[in-house]
């Protein structure tokens, strides 16, 4: 499912403000990210966790964004965003240690 319509939970939101997360790169990872884990059994939607880089320049920093997938009413929703913590996580983003 393409993400033409995007929601944020009020969740998603708290989360976003409390780890000074701007909402166009959330928006940026869900279009142009790649999907590192599927949850097609999570309730009440299937979700996803999705990887994508933001930041300008040379430097670009990991952002995971999980997004649940209402295909009824055909929009994402955004649960949660975070900085991935690279004690958990290899360099690539991707995998778990």
């Amino acid at each position: 499912m393409s993400c033409n319509k995007i929601q944020f939970s009020a969740h998603g939101l708290i989360k976003l403000t409390v780890r000074k997360i701007d909402a166009e790169d959330v928006i940026d990872v869900v279009h142009n990210g790649i999907i590192i884990f599927q949850y097609p059994k999570d309730k009440p939607y299937p979700s996803r966790l999705v990887l994508g880089w933001v930041g300008g320049g040379k430097i670009k920093k990991a952002l995971h964004v999980v997004i649940a997938e209402d295909i009824v009413n055909d929009k994402c929703i955004v649960v949660t965003a975070y900085w991935p913590d690279e004690r958990m996580w290899l360099t690539d983003f991707k995998t778990k240690k």
